[in-house]
């Protein structure tokens, strides 16, 4: 059969897509007629073919209309590179190798971009003739082609590196067997650009560790130490990030070596390049979490602290000088307001931390030095005082406008420190707190918002001390001092008061309760001010100071400061304005801390929850009737704050509830497909199950098989909060509405049964949840349970025993005794499972639950007689034994 001929681009279609790239990368072309157009031509087979074309062999037309067609064409492949015809692919990989070598820099870089994209899509394997390409091109003496290919192989080991560590049939080695020797040998390279990326491409690797790396790591140590000295700052960089990784993944490697890496790092600290200096400086904190040889680090702390407070204070080009001029009269731009994320509801002990919301600004040398000493601070203590407290003096003790960002770093070293030189500092507390308090008032903006932080982070230690006059005194002037900044002009100053007085509100809780009317007045007075970004802020701050004092804040005279200003904002907002997250989450907490007291405000904030809800699954489908664009966020936030109205109100909340559709409402949101929606949604079901149980009846069993589903294991790994919050659900249900449940136990229980298998990464908080919800099914149907029993007992058992005391292990526990009355037998293999998580109460404060556990210990007593007894009891540890000897056995 003849050979299918080579495929040749059409003079018309060249011309016309040609045509068309160039107005595409004009600035004032109809981006979007363009755009349709080029959708237009990717509907034929061929598209990518004739961009490979245009990109490969263009010689006539520009470097960027070439550079625009393998841009286009790399986009696409993305996507499509699996559905082209084989022939096509052929073609398209043909005409990219040559191009390795070209002449000019931008089209061999896209090249190196576009090969990669190929890999990732059809692997090495798929691609034999590329490997040996390269090698070519790494050994052809020629700096185009080498740099080239160099290029290409860094994307490649920068998106899939652990490709080039796998077996390729017909290789009788792996590539990086074949390409780290070269790499390692351009370490030597006359070239920057290629001693950069072969660099660059090894540390891709350092984390993964082949084995072809590891029996280089001599000769790797070797070009690194020579490299340290290069004339490139991004080599000198790049060395930086080699040292640090290895610190964290193969530290033992660097032990013969530390001495000189520190001392090599300390230099590189210092380096006039600021990314050379920030990279160097994650070594620090990187080493102290290794732990590698701290011994040998404490002889260089004193060297160490002095680079990384001359460093802490502010570059003349930061960022933040800028900033820190504008006032509160200023309107925020819409890039000043960070992207905000709403953390759904979640019922367990697995705390969720909130990370400071730095994420979102710009990490820099100033920061990681703080970072730095903060971690150092933490490892070796108060051994650092003595080299740190005389430069921080020095520098506290400098006047004159000039060096005000020397006083500045001081005041931030002394923050970074709070926590791990806690015990060295605490006797001088007061002097301190003296010292920074009126710092408050400095003339300079970011001294006044870094003395806000700072004492922030003494703010666990201020409220201890209130137990004396002088300490409450102190825990008071710290308190006015940031409630005054509150109402600072400039913005800087502000969202650091806010933010310092927020952590203030979380320790001192109701220490707060005498002071609450000054508080609610200047949080109000700030609320009226505050420009959009920073009222953020003030919404979290009185959020945090409603879960701080909580019903205290029920009385007439602070809900007519608080409330007014809050509901006319919520008046003014639409329903499809983002600002109103922020506000829904601080009624939340309101509506929590005020209990049945927020019912006079309830109804108008139920029915905009519904509305909100409603409007958004209508968007979802169709935003033109809806009116507005779908964000799941407005679901999840109005799901939560019915869910903080349901806390708050109790039994109240049926009179709003009764004659609403809120139940298919919630029964939608159930089955969602973003697993937020279903978190917030099945946190609700459990507060509405507590509270009005036959409100949700016509939907119960539609409602507790859904929730089961989120348990079966393939839902798991993708979203664990979903399943901890449903299980939840299902046991509060399950004592509220006892036998009706009973259709569907079996079918809940073999969901559960899974979870409490031992497993790594499963959460604590399901486990427990998982525990606790199988023994209030348990309770409630005990005879449907108990003859399946002996299949999950031990490991129920198990998980059992590592809940706290609480009203939830209670019910769980009533569920074992409910059983194991029903049926005796089915625990006797399994008995010292049943003493070790009975031993694991410190107390049952509950008098017939401790009763039913005395039964059912000697109801086995009496049934094992003597010798099996005593066997039982030997296999339990003394402080078990100890434990049961409550029970009178």
């Amino acid at each position: 059969m003849a050979a299918q001929p080579a495929w040749q681009p059409k003079e018309e279609g060249l011309r016309e897509i040609c045509t068309l790239l160039e107005q595409h990368i004009s600035p004032t072309s109809d981006k979007s007629r363009i755009w349709q157009q080029l959708q237009h031509y990717s509907q034929f087979p061929d598209f990518n073919n004739y961009l490979a074309f245009i990109f490969a062999r263009a010689e006539g037309k520009s470097v960027e209309i070439r550079q625009a067609a393998g841009l286009l064409l790399k986009n696409n492949l993305r996507s499509a590179f699996k559905s082209l015809d084989p022939t096509y692919q052929q073609y398209i990989k043909k005409e990219l190798l040559p191009c390795l070598g070209a002449a000019d820099r931008h089209i061999r870089s896209t090249v190196g971009t576009i090969i990669s994209v190929v890999v990732q899509q059809g692997r090495i394997s798929g691609w034999p003739e590329l490997l040996q390409g390269l090698v070519q091109c790494l050994d052809s003496n020629d700096p185009n082609h080498m740099e080239g290919a160099m290029d290409a192989l860094s994307k490649i080991c920068e998106d899939i590196p652990q490709e080039l560590d796998m077996d390729i049939p017909g290789l009788g080695e792996r590539p990086i067997d074949v390409f780290l020797p070269r790499f390692l040998q351009f370490f030597q390279s006359p070239h920057a650009s290629l001693r950069k990326l072969s660099l660059g491409s090894i540390n891709q690797f350092i984390m993964l560790m082949p084995a072809a790396l590891y029996r280089s790591m001599d000769k790797f140590l070797q070009g690194l130490f020579v490299l340290a000295h290069d004339s490139v700052a991004e080599v000198r960089k790049l060395v930086c990030a080699a040292f640090v990784q290895l610190t964290e993944v193969q530290p033992s490697v660097l032990e013969p070596h530390l001495r000189n890496i520190t001392e090599f790092m300390l230099q590189a600290n210092k380096d006039s390049d600021d990314e050379v200096a920030l990279e160097a400086c994650e070594f620090w904190s990187t080493y102290c979490e290794a732990q590698v040889n701290l011994e040998l680090l404490r002889e260089f702390l004193e060297r160490i602290i002095l680079i990384l407070l001359t460093n802490m204070a502010y570059a003349d080009d930061d960022e933040s000088l800028i900033e820190a001029e504008e006032d509160d009269s200023l309107p925020d731009r819409e890039q000043d307001l960070k992207p905000r994320f709403h953390t759904s509801r979640f019922h367990g002990s697995d705390e969720v931390t909130d990370d400071d919301d730095d994420s979102f600004n710009v990490w820099n040398l100033r920061k990681c030095s703080a970072a730095s000493l903060d971690v150092i601070s933490n490892v070796y203590g108060d051994d650092i005082l003595p080299a740190l407290m005389p430069l921080v003096q020095a520098k506290l003790s400098m006047s004159g406008d000039e060096n005000w960002k020397e006083r500045e770093a001081a005041v931030l070293a002394l923050g970074a420190i709070a926590e791990g030189c806690i015990r060295g500092l605490y006797p001088h507390l007061s002097e301190m707190v003296e010292f920074l308090v009126p710092l408050l008032d400095d003339k300079f903006p970011l001294i006044r918002s870094i003395t806000c932080w700072t004492l922030s982070r003494f703010s666990k230690f201020i409220v201890q001390g209130i137990g004396n006059q002088k300490g409450l005194e102190q825990f008071t002037k710290v308190l006015m001092g940031l409630l005054q900044r509150l109402l600072d002009t400039n913005k800087r100053v502000q969202e650091a008061a806010c933010s310092a007085f927020a952590t203030l509100e979380e320790e001192a809780a109701d220490v707060l309760v005498p002071h609450l009317e000054t508080i609610l007045q200047h949080l109000m007075c700030a609320f009226g001010r505050y420009q959009r970004r920073n009222l953020r802020i003030v919404y979290d701050a009185i959020g945090t100071l409603a879960d701080a004092v909580g019903e205290e804040l029920n009385r007439p005279g602070y809900l007519d400061i608080l409330m007014p200003p809050l509901i006319s904002k919520w008046q003014q907002l639409s329903n499809s304005d983002k600002d109103l997250f922020p506000l829904l989450e601080c009624f939340t907490s309101i509506a929590q801390a005020l209990g049945t007291g927020f019912s006079q405000f309830a109804e108008p904030v139920f029915q905009r929850c519904m509305i909100i809800i409603q409007s958004q699954q209508l968007a979802k489908v169709d935003p033109a009737s809806a009116g507005v664009q779908y964000d799941k966020e407005f679901i999840v936030c109005s799901l939560d704050l019915l869910s903080g109205l349901t806390e708050g109100l109790g039994s109240m909340i049926e009179n709003l509830v009764a004659q609403s559709n809120l139940r298919d409402l919630l029964l939608q949101c159930c089955m969602d497909d973003a697993p937020d929606i279903r978190q917030s949604a099945f946190a609700l079901l459990g507060d509405l199950a507590r509270v009005c149980p036959q409100y949700l009846h016509p939907r119960l069993s539609e409602l507790v098989t859904i929730a089961a589903k989120q348990l079966e294991t393939t839902q798991l790994i993708e979203s664990i909060s979903v399943a901890n919050n449903a299980c939840w659900a299902i046991g509060e249900l399950a004592v509220k509405v006892r036998q009706e449940i009973s259709p569907i136990v079996m079918n809940v229980i073999s969901c559960i049964v899974p979870i409490l298998q031992p497993a790594e990464s499963l959460h604590r908080s399901l486990v427990e949840n998982g525990a606790i919800t199988l023994g209030r099914l348990a309770w409630v149907c005990p005879e449907i349970v108990s003859p399946h029993m002996e299949h999950f007992i031990q490991q129920w058992c198990i998980a059992l025993s590592m809940i706290r005391d609480d009203i939830e292990k209670e019910d769980a526990f009533r569920g074992l005794c409910a059983i194991v009355r029903a049926n005796p037998s089915g625990a006797l293999s399994s008995l010292v499972y049943v003493g070790k998580s009975i031993a694991s109460w410190n107390v049952i404060r509950s008098q017939d639950l401790h009763d039913e556990v005395c039964q059912v210990l000697h109801g086995y007593k009496q049934m094992l007689r003597d010798e099996s007894w005593e066997q039982f009891l030997s296999a339990l540890e003394p402080s078990e034994k100890e434990k049961l000897a409550k029970y009178q056995i």
